[in-house]
């Protein structure tokens, strides 16, 4: 016998029943993006390992560490499986000059993929949602889509979610800014660990973002960001918050939040929940205004966030929110294999019509005994049995039993004109 093969560590199948709650948690996400007017994209799952680089940041932690890249066997370009799937809709915008008549509102789902420890809410092949709007530079729509984001978790049903939101304002702004980091850093040399002594000269902002307990109070006393904005950095950031209030969306400032990417610029947040430990972040992102230089492209702002949809599951579980798989209109009893001919071109009418039906599936030995059936019609959760029986058939009928109603009742239809006793079904859904 061959070895059993098992999935890669941290790469999970979604399996029915558990696939139902995934469908409906993507048919919330397509009509809200539909209300408010998103369209979405897709784009590749490997990129070039530069565009990570270059995009996401060379002293991050996803390129340092948690990037599945790969040398092309037949031409040896780098490539990677994408870690988050920003800078892969700004490559697309350039490359297909996608703004050249207006700005444009976007959202994708799929699946990203970082080296990183499992965990609950985190594994190495994860799906994430993601929401950009491209070409349009003013505060109103760093707004917007944080509405959007509170929107659909509250579709979802959720509660006790908070919203984090802090300014990183202009270049200059954070210059002068990590000029007063590093001097109050290498103040404090001796209190760092070693991830924060290499990120001092390159990236020191990172520090802020450390997760080292015995960090936090230095890190706390650290020189905050908002201090050194200027008049226009901050009226934006107020403006930002005061259209979030119109909206309904508290949040509360967190002078330390900075995100985890290179690209971010003036406002920046986090939709953070207490209930799933370690893995609170269910939704983080911001304004990205320089990626289109850095990646190539013409000046060009940009906003956007990014929901990892397994978290969202989680809490949905945790808060008690019950997904139920969707059940047929109807199961197939079909007592002899000769009534197949008749019983499949029944069926294939009645699914033209729109309405949904299991077909019981024999084996090698027969169809089965009726009982049997009648124990899958039930546990199938279809509403009525379509019963295929040598009577009925002789007679052109096939006898409809309700399953769900408590009655048990019987009643045959003609298989002439399926049409005409379909809505029976569709009027019980």
């Amino acid at each position: 016998m061959a070895d059993k093969l098992n999935a890669v560590k941290g790469m999970n199948d979604i399996l029915p029943p558990d696939s139902a709650r995934w469908e409906w948690l993507e048919e919330k996400v397509r009509a809200l993006m539909a209300r408010y007017a998103y369209r979405m994209i897709r784009t590749p799952i490997v990129e070039p390992t530069a565009l990570f680089v270059r995009g996401t940041g060379e002293t991050t932690d996803i390129v340092e560490k948690e990037m599945y890249s790969f040398e092309d066997r037949l031409n040896g370009e780098q490539l990677t499986l994408r870690p988050e799937n920003t800078p892969g809709v700004v490559r697309a915008a350039i490359e297909h000059n996608l703004t050249y008549d207006g700005g444009k509102r976007l959202y994708y789902m799929g699946p990203m993929f970082r080296h990183e420890r499992p965990q609950r809410g985190r594994y190495r092949q994860f799906y994430q949602l993601g929401a950009e709007v491209l070409g349009f530079g003013g505060p109103e729509v760093d707004a917007e889509l944080m509405v959007l984001a509170w929107q659909l978790l509250a579709d979802l049903g959720l509660r006790n979610v908070r919203v984090e939101i802090n300014s990183l304002g202009i270049p200059p702004e954070r210059q002068a800014h990590r000029a007063a980091l590093v001097k109050y850093f290498e103040q404090h040399a001796g209190l760092l660990d070693e991830d924060g002594k290499r990120r001092l000269h390159s990236n020191p902002l990172r520090i802020l973002d450390t997760k080292n307990p015995a960090l936090q109070q230095m890190v706390q006393e650290a020189p905050q960001l908002l201090s050194f904005l200027g008049e226009a950095s901050m009226a934006r950031f107020e403006t930002v918050r005061s259209l979030l209030a119109a909206c309904g969306v508290p949040t509360s400032v967190n002078p330390r939040l900075v995100r985890g990417l290179d690209y971010y610029s003036h406002t920046v947040f986090e939709f953070i929940t207490e209930e799933l430990g370690a893995q609170g972040t269910l939704c983080g992102g911001g304004r990205y205004d320089g990626l289109f230089e850095v990646l190539g492209g013409k000046p060009t702002p940009a906003v956007g966030w990014g929901m990892g949809l397994e978290r969202v599951l989680e809490l949905v579980k945790e808060q008690g929110t019950a997904i139920e798989p969707p059940a047929p209109d109807a199961y197939a009893v079909i007592p002899d294999a000769a009534a197949l001919p008749q019983a499949l071109a029944l069926l294939q009418q009645l699914r033209a019509a729109g309405i949904s039906v299991q077909m019981h599936a024999g084996s090698s030995e027969g169809m089965g005994s009726m009982k049997s059936q009648f124990k899958k019609a039930d546990a199938s959760g279809a509403r009525f049995a379509l019963i295929f029986g040598a009577d009925e058939l002789a007679a052109g009928e096939v006898t409809l039993k309700a399953l769900r109603d408590g009655s048990g009742a019987q009643e045959r239809q003609p298989l002439a004109d399926p049409l005409a006793w379909a809505r029976k079904l569709q009027s019980a859904a």
